[in-house]
This record gives C-alpha cells, sequence and structure tokens, in this order.
C-alpha cells in the first residue's frame, strides 16, 4: 500500500475474495473427493470427519467466527472517520483479547472431546477433536488480523491467508490419508497380528486428515504475522487517516465492550448454522441406529454394523453432498463479506443511496449465481456423482436423492449470505441469528419426525435443511426491505432469470438425452458437455434478457471491456 494508492474499490474487493474462495473450495472439494475414493475412508470415513468437524465448527463459532467482521466494521468507521490512533488500539485489544478467547476453546474442546463424540453417536469421533482443538486458537488470532486489513479494505492477506491454509490442508491430508493407506494395504499381515481391522485405519485416517487441518492453520497463522509485521506501518500512509497527536479517547474496557457488541451478534448467527449442522451430526446418527434394524434387518443384531451404516449414511449427507452443495457458497461468501465494510463506511458518510445500491447489486448477483446451481444440481445430479464418484453411486444409491433434495439449499444459503451481511453493515446484527433460529427449530421438528420414518430415514436431514433456509431467507429478506428502501422488485429480481434457468435446463436437458444417444446412457463426456452446454446458454440467456443494465456491467472489473466485447458479439446493444 503506497502513500498515495486508493483503497480497493467494493468489486475489486469482491473478486479478489471470490478468486481466493473458488481456488479454497476447488481445493477443498479435490482432496475431500480424493479421500472418498479410498478403500478405507470412503462415505464411512465422511461420517468421521463430518462429526468432528461440525463439533469443532460449532466450538470455533462460538469463540472466533464473528470477530473479522466485527474488527473489519470498527476499523473501516475509524478509517472513514480518520481516526488513526484508535485503528491502532482496536487492533491491540482485540489481538490480546481473543488470544485469550481461543485458548479457553482449545482446553473447553480438549476436555469434553469424548462426551461429545458419544452424544453424536461415535466415539470413534474422539481422535478427531482431539486433532482439531489447537486450531481453534491458531483461528481466533488469524481472524483478528484477517479483520484487521479488511477494514482497511486490503482484502489480500485475508485472501491468500485462507488460500495457504487450504493448499497444505489439501496436500497434507492427501499425503497423510495415502500414507496409512499404503502402509495398510503394504502390511496387512502385520495390520491383522495386531488385530487393526479396516473400522480402526478408517478412524486413524480421520484423525490425520484433522491433524492435517491443525498444521495448516498454523502456517496460515504464521504467514499472517509475517504479513503484519511487513506491513504494519502500512497504515500511517492511508490518506482518510490522520494523526493529530490527540489521544484516542478508547478505553481498553470500553474497545472490548464495542469488540464483543458486534463479534457475539455476528457470531450468533454462525453459532446457530454451526447448530443447524451439528443437528445433523446428532439426530442423523442415532435415530437411523434405531430405524437400520428395520431399514435392513440383516444388521438387527449386529451392533457394530448398525453403528457403521449410521455413520455411512450421515457420511454421504456430510461428504459428497456438503462438498456440491459447498461450491457455490464460496463464489457468494465474497459479496457477503465485501459488502459490511462498504455498506458501514457509506453509512459513516450519510450516504444512504450508495449503500442501498450496493446491496441490490451484491442480491442481484447472489441470485444469479445461486439459481443455476439449485437447478443445475438437482436435474443432473446422478450424472454428477457418476462423473465425479466413478461407480459408488451403485454402493450409495442414497446419493442421489439426497443431493437432489439438498440442492435447494444452495439457493436459499446463498440470499441469506448477502442479505444477513447486509442487515450487519446497516447496523441490525441480531437480526441473521433470530432467523435462523427460526428456521433451525423447525429443522430440528422434522429431523425428529421424519428420520424416524423408515421410508424416508436420512432424508428427513435434507428436506429439514432446505424449511430451515427457506424460512430465515424470508424472515431476513421482509426486515431488510423495511429498514432501507431498495430498488427491487419480484418481477426485476426474479422473473428474467427464472426465465433464463429455462431456457438453460431445456437446451441442457436435450443435449444429455442426444448425447446420451449417440455415446451411451451414463457417458461421462455426454455430462462434461451437457453441463458446459447449460453454463454457456444460462449467461446468454441472461445477457439477451437484459438482467444486467450497462451501468451493473461497468460495476465489474474489466466491466466496460466485457461490455465492449458483448457489444461487438451484438449480444448488447
Amino acid at each position: 500500500m503506497e502513500k498515495n494508492n486508493k483503497k480497493q474499490s467494493f468489486m475489486a474487493g469482491v473478486f479478489t475474495i471470490m478468486f481466493a474462495q473458488v481456488l479454497i473450495k476447488l481445493l477443498g472439494f479435490a482432496y475431500r473427493h480424493v479421500l472418498i475414493l479410498v478403500p478405507e475412508f470412503g462415505d464411512e470415513g465422511s461420517g468421521l470427519y463430518g462429526i468432528g468437524f461440525n463439533i469443532y465448527m460449532l466450538l470455533l463459532s462460538i469463540t472466533t467466527i464473528g470477530v473479522p467482521g466485527a474488527i473489519s466494521k470498527l476499523v473501516s468507521d475509524r478509517v472513514a472517520r480518520g481516526k488513526l490512533k484508535e485503528v491502532k488500539h482496536i487492533f491491540r485489544v482485540a489481538m490480546i483479547l481473543f488470544t485469550v478467547i481461543g485458548l479457553a476453546g482449545t482446553t473447553i474442546m480438549i476436555i469434553l472431546a469424548n462426551s461429545m463424540a458419544k452424544m453424536a453417536g461415535n466415539e470413534a469421533a474422539t481422535g478427531v477433536l482431539f486433532a482439531l482443538a489447537p486450531s481453534v486458537v491458531f483461528v481466533a488470532v488469524s481472524a483478528v488480523i484477517r479483520g484487521y486489513f479488511n477494514g482497511l479494505y486490503n482484502m489480500k492477506p485475508a485472501s491468500f491467508n485462507q488460500t495457504l491454509e487450504q493448499v497444505f490442508k489439501a496436500g497434507l491430508t492427501i499425503l497423510f490419508v495415502y500414507g496409512i493407506h499404503y502402509i495398510y494395504v503394504n502390511k496387512a499381515d502385520l495390520a491383522l497380528t495386531f488385530g487393526i481391522t479396516e473400522s480402526t485405519v478408517t478412524m486413524i485416517m480421520a484423525i490425520w486428515a484433522n491433524i492435517a487441518s491443525t498444521l495448516s492453520t498454523a502456517i496460515g497463522l504464521v504467514y499472517l504475522f509475517i504479513y503484519f509485521k511487513r506491513h504494519k506501518k502500512d497504515i500511517n500512509d492511508i490518506a482518510e487517516l490522520k494523526d493529530e497527536g490527540e489521544e484516542s479517547l478508547l478505553t481498553i474496557k470500553s474497545t472490548i465492550r464495542s469488540i464483543l457488541a458486534l463479534s457475539i451478534p455476528m457470531s450468533l448467527a454462525s453459532v446457530v448454522s454451526a447448530i443447524n449442522r451439528n443437528i445433523d451430526s446428532f439426530t442423523v446418527n442415532n435415530i437411523l441406529q434405531q430405524v437400520l434394524p428395520i431399514i435392513k434387518p440383516e444388521i438387527a443384531n449386529n451392533s457394530q454394523a448398525i453403528v457403521d451404516e449410521a455413520t455411512r449414511l450421515y457420511g454421504i449427507l456430510s461428504g459428497k453432498v456438503d462438498m456440491l452443495i459447498g461450491l457455490p457458497l464460496a463464489i457468494n461468501v465474497a459479496f457477503a463479506t465485501a459488502i459490511v465494510p462498504a455498506v458501514t463506511e457509506a453509512l459513516a458518510k450519510k450516504d444512504k443511496e450508495s449503500a442501498a445500491n450496493k446491496i441490490c447489486y451484491s442480491i442481484k448477483m447472489s441470485l444469479l449465481i445461486a439459481l443455476p446451481c439449485s437447478v443445475g444440481l438437482s436435474l443432473f445430479a446422478e450424472p454428477i456423482l457418476e462423473l465425479l464418484f466413478h461407480g459408488q453411486v451403485t454402493t450409495s444409491p442414497e446419493s442421489v436423492l439426497l443431493l437432489q433434495i439438498s440442492a435447494f439449499t444452495v439457493l436459499f444459503t446463498v440470499m441469506n449470505q448477502t442479505i444477513n451481511a447486509s442487515l450487519q453493515g446497516i447496523g441490525r446484527i441480531y437480526i441473521p441469528a433470530v432467523a435462523l433460529l427460526c428456521g433451525v427449530a423447525v429443522k430440528l421438528i422434522l429431523n425428529l419426525v421424519l428420520i424416524r420414518i423408515p421410508e424416508i430415514n436420512v432424508y428427513g436431514a435434507a428436506v429439514g435443511s432446505v424449511c430451515c433456509h427457506l424460512i430465515a431467507t424470508i424472515i431476513v429478506t421482509r426486515i431488510l426491505n423495511k429498514n432501507i428502501k431498495l430498488d427491487l422488485t419480484f418481477w426485476k429480481l426474479v422473473t428474467k432469470p427464472a426465465v433464463a434457468i429455462v431456457i438453460m435446463a431445456i437446451v441442457s436437458l436435450l443435449t444429455k438425452i442426444a448425447l446420451d444417444n449417440v455415446l451411451g446412457n451414463g457417458s461421462r463426456i455426454a455430462t462434461i458437455v451437457s453441463l458446459l452446454v447449460a453454463v454457456s446458454s444460462y449467461a446468454i440467456a441472461v445477457i439477451k434478457l437484459k438482467v444486467l443494465s450497462k451501468e451493473e456491467y461497468y460495476i465489474l472489473p474489466a466491466g466496460e471491456k466485457l461490455y465492449s466485447i458483448l457489444t461487438k458479439l451484438k449480444l448488447v446493444k
């Protein structure tokens, strides 16, 4: 950041984060995909991994998730008002506060690991929780530094930190799991001698996969420390900040109060979201263990087989399905991250029109991302799973319907991300948590009722998730619309994208049918070509239907050049 450099623009920040998040999700998808294909890991390993990781995320959300947003909001507000001393003071206090909170979280996770694993229905997850425990304090400290730079409109360190973590996480996880697989396969006689079963190997793999996660968060934290040391003086060169020799009026007590007043409400939505995921961890495993003897009488008298099968079914939900529906969320999280400081700054300058415009644009772009992803995943669930998991659709047939149902959580979760961030930006920081809590209450009831029905079983969890996010989306949309005047109507927001989706669905399905007739049913080439046709037909439909105005194209990085190309191609006038 040089002396006369301008702040990154809103959309430049969005695309910096978007690029990083997409890369992170692709890397995450790649290594989870590789793990599922390891014979000893598979869906059961994904289930163990998911149980431990979801409990970890719950504890992490309680201690740190709201921190980047809170620090970003406080810092960006002081930047807008030119308060140099207060920016530095907020950072110092936040570092001390969340180092202590992170250490407390790590300690709690270690102490309660075994109890939490038992509650989730599989004691084998205890080791996974031990492996993840140190990450809590690493993430807490990292979150403060990321929030600090985000508040200064420098999204690069946060994005690179997360990317670096994911690169090491992917590499180390694959190295550890394949190393264990190699030893087990090549030393099978030795394993048999010591009574090491495949289930034991699955547990060991899940533990080492999470040790890789802990090591990667430590590496990411080291990078942030180095970056901060090298750039901590850059804050003096921001044009908006002035040090006029006046001491900050903030005390340590008032700063802690301000940080917690923001981070707690911001964390509440993440805490509730983590509770939502853990509802599946606890209810799916435990209730399925009661229902499986009816569904599969051949294992009714084998308690370990029942536990393993319940874990496998949960593993499909938390592994294959969550991986696929998580990809679109990575693209949209960029808008949700960048919109908080952007809206905060606009409101600090009393520019409500600018704040409303940024919110409208983000909501529209989020919808354009979410709709095709939801419909595409549902329409092409079976060929996508067959393409990625090479015959596991046959051994895990439940995955197809689970993905078809769960695909629609993408639409509502993406909209929630953006609207929740907008509400935080305008100061309504409790609303996202309250709205999601209403949805979670409905999900809990649906899980308890539907999973117990043998004919529905694990699919009840997917139905519950869709209903949960639908209810939350309805609530936050209505409240946002009451608090800030948005130039969005149902006709403007939904109608044209819906028409584009219909065009995409018809064209891509006809392509798939035609190619299957030529290349044979289930052809991977047919699936890939059909998905490419879906993307291109949707993009062309969005352009021809004039979903985006000329001004909205120009907001995009290189937007003028893109609009010029579209004009030359006669796609726009």
